[in-house]
């Protein structure tokens, strides 16, 4: 798998790199653009128009329709059109756009994972509200007969929702369905939001899914299996297919959901690295959410444990680290001499009563990648693999496959045959009880749930910190439950989402940062139903404060799980909250160096930067404190933060906990607050000895009136990206 780069790629540089991406020989075929043109403009003429007329001005030998894919034009403005990369090229210098780049290819990155979080189902609600909450998912699509989207009991959709359904039928649960296929390709998939992958409906009922009691995988994860916001409403937009989820797709999905009047957007889909937040389809996007007052709840990425991993680091949106929670799902073989060896695996063939020949291919290294050569071997033995890869179970007649993995270990993958990953070292005994049996045997049983009493931790794929885009910019923001989780799947795809799998399923188990995001987006929706006047920022504000702290060890550190562990019980009631708005986003792009002219094109209006000396982007009002320094220098540095009182009237006192190697000091150290809505500054100054390379010192800030506990997280940081002696 490929690491993101270690550092930013100037912008000269960047959109020379990504000219360059997009050509691929002197005969160069011609590839998708995105030309984002900011927010809406009121002008004499329709947008589509304007945006043929931009394309028939440099288009040489082509018609300024068929290359047209699509005209954004209804929450923001620009368009998707097939480019040669000299006619990008001269776009890109145009007044009026803010960035030309080439359409990326981006990856799509529960019923204990709620009560992992008290977050039980006799939790107080506000029932009408709730029923009012649309959420908007860009996914996979969604599968409408699966009773976690069933309409029992819910009325028609609410008076503002503008959206409608294409080929496919909704109901009061799915309000909303379209899909966005630019390339055409329904390779394994067809023209409708329908989920042909499992992932867009899994994710949906993690968010807002229905209650469904007895819900399990083959008896594993039993439960009641349930969303968030059981009552509230979902609109699906289906941008992602087999080949994966096309930018262009994904800007024209958030400009019909912007438009269609959802009040959440979650997309459990990400980058494999990091980008400037104008070359970047979910930033921009999200962007425009937010100047509508919608909050987007995004995937992390699936890229850890190695720092420098983070996508979605734009901070208008939420970005989503994954944990574990207290059910682990373990797989088990016993061999012949009783010797009992636990791994991962979510096994739900049942336990066979005799035992299997248990083999190594010496002839092949361990390589089960290809078994064409050896299907008489293996036929009726379990195999032991040191690689093996999907395309193994093309290959039938073996009964199962023991591998080991140090690097995941810490989740559950189902596949075809009996499979479990196993640690090295139990790896070596297992070899070593083959090479020395003369008749080795093994049987791999049905895998079982445990309590894990560890959780939560920092899933081991889960992506980390930093923000390379924004250093001072504290990424991920928040950690979820993300490891085998049970929710509702598709009928059309297998449990292991392999071809020739014949179990097909209403609940499976899976993992990543894409079950992680939706937890968020749910309890987003739960806190918008008691407050829905709340800004975006407010309510990720409130998620992030009342966040329960994790512990840092030298797998896991703040760099990798943000804020901590989301508490959606105590996100209603945060008592205070760091509110921002465009206006605050805009001070930060002014601070990091976006120009005056960019910025009006970006909003849509006069935005300008103050004519004030210019700050840094810490001056931002963000719930956590980030802060990048040199390594082997000392430090010093402040935050300026604001504080919306939307509690009780009182007083405030700070208390503050940092590393030994910070000095961390808020002034004042107390405040008052007579009114709600009332407003207090303070700064938090921090300073240091040097601190050696990758490394972090961390501190917290709470703001405490007895009954509020207002929690600001806070790490200094060195780099994690360079070699130090």
């Amino acid at each position: 798998m490929a690491s993101p780069p270690s550092h930013l790629i100037p912008l000269a540089l960047f959109i020379s790199f990504i000219l360059l991406f997009a050509s691929a020989s002197s005969n160069e075929e011609r590839k998708v653009y995105i030309v984002y043109m900011g927010a809406q403009p009121s002008s004499q003429y329709p947008t589509p128009e304007h945006h043929l007329n931009l394309l028939k001005e440099i288009l040489v030998n082509n018609s300024p329709n068929e290359s047209l894919v699509y005209s954004y034009q209804k929450s923001f403005s620009g368009f998707a059109a097939k480019l040669s990369t000299d006619e990008a090229a001269k776009l890109s210098g145009r007044k009026g756009i803010v960035s030309v780049f080439p359409s990326k290819i981006l990856k799509i990155r529960t019923t204990r994972s709620w009560d992992f979080l008290n977050f039980t189902q006799t939790v107080n609600r506000n029932p009408t509200l709730e029923s009012d909450i649309i959420i908007g998912m860009l996914d996979t699509g969604i599968w409408p007969e699966s009773k976690s989207f069933s309409d029992g009991g819910l009325r028609p959709p609410p008076r503002k929702w503008k959206g409608n359904c294409v080929n496919i039928t909704c109901n009061n649960k799915i309000i909303g369905a379209r899909y966005y296929n630019s390339l055409g390709d329904y390779t394994l998939d067809e023209p409708s939001p329908r989920d042909f992958e499992g992932h867009g409906s899994h994710t949906s009922s993690i968010a807002a899914g229905r209650s469904v009691s007895h819900a399990s995988l083959y008896d594993l994860a039993q439960g009641t299996a349930r969303g968030a916001v059981p009552s509230a409403r979902l609109a699906m937009y289906k941008v992602c297919w087999t080949f994966g989820c096309a930018e262009v797709d994904i800007l024209a999905a958030f400009d019909d959901a912007i438009s269609d009047g959802v009040d959440i957007i979650s997309a459990s889909i990400g980058s494999l690295f990091q980008m400037d937040y104008f070359y970047d389809s979910l930033a921009i996007g999200s962007f425009h959410a937010m100047m509508n007052g919608i909050l987007t709840s995004t995937a992390a990425g699936n890229m850890g444990p190695s720092h420098n991993t983070v996508t979605n680091v734009a901070p208008w949106l939420m970005s989503v680290a994954a944990s574990s929670i207290d059910r682990h799902i373990i797989g088990r073989v016993v061999t012949g001499d009783n010797v009992s060896t636990l791994g991962a695996g979510a096994n739900t063939f049942p336990t066979e009563k005799s035992n299997y020949p248990f083999i190594f291919l010496h002839e092949t290294q361990g390589d089960c990648t290809d078994l064409s050569k050896y299907l008489d071997v293996v036929k009726g033995k379990i195999i032991f693999c040191n690689f093996f890869y999907d395309g193994t179970f093309n290959y039938t007649g073996f009964e199962g496959i023991l591998c080991s993995d140090d690097t995941e270990l810490d989740f559950s993958y189902s596949f075809p045959r009996p499979t479990i990953l196993l640690s090295t070292a139990d790896g070596l005994k297992l070899k070593h009880y083959i090479n020395n049996t003369e008749n080795p045997v093994a049987n791999i049983h049905k895998s079982e749930q445990v309590f894990d009493p560890r959780a939560p931790l920092v899933a081991s794929f889960s992506s980390r910190g930093p923000n390379l885009v924004t250093r001072d910019i504290l990424k991920p923001d928040i950690i979820a439950p993300g490891i085998d989780i049970l929710a509702a799947w598709s009928k059309a795809v297998p449990v292991s989402g392999i071809t020739g799998d014949p179990r097909f399923v209403e609940f499976n188990i899976i993992s990543g940062t894409s079950m992680a995001c939706p937890h968020v987006t749910g309890a987003a929706a739960y806190v918008k139903s008691f407050h829905p006047n709340w800004s975006p920022a407010a309510i990720m504000s409130a998620l992030m404060t009342t966040a329960k702290p994790m512990h840092p060890s030298d797998k896991q550190d703040q760099l990798s799980y943000g804020a901590g562990q989301l508490n959606p019980v105590k996100a209603v009631d945060p008592g205070l909250v760091y509110d921002a708005g465009e206006s605050d986003y805009v001070q930060m792009l002014c601070n990091t160096g976006y120009n005056e002219t960019l910025i009006k094109i970006i909003t849509g209006h006069n935005s300008s930067c103050p004519a004030k000396a210019k700050g840094n982007a810490r001056d931002l009002n963000y719930p956590t404190m980030g802060l990048y320094v040199k390594y082997g220098k000392t430090f010093a540095a402040k935050f300026l933060r604001t504080v919306t009182n939307v509690g009780s009237v009182g007083k405030y006192k700070a208390k503050v906990t940092a590393d030994s190697k910070l000095n961390v000091t808020v002034n004042p150290s107390e405040l008052e607050f007579s009114e709600l809505n009332e407003k207090r500054q303070f700064t938090v100054s921090v300073s240091g000895v040097p601190l050696p390379g990758n490394s972090t010192a961390p501190a917290t800030v709470i703001w405490s009136d007895g009954k509020h506990q207002v929690r600001s997280v806070m790490v200094v940081y060195t780099d994690f990206s360079t070699s130090y002696d």
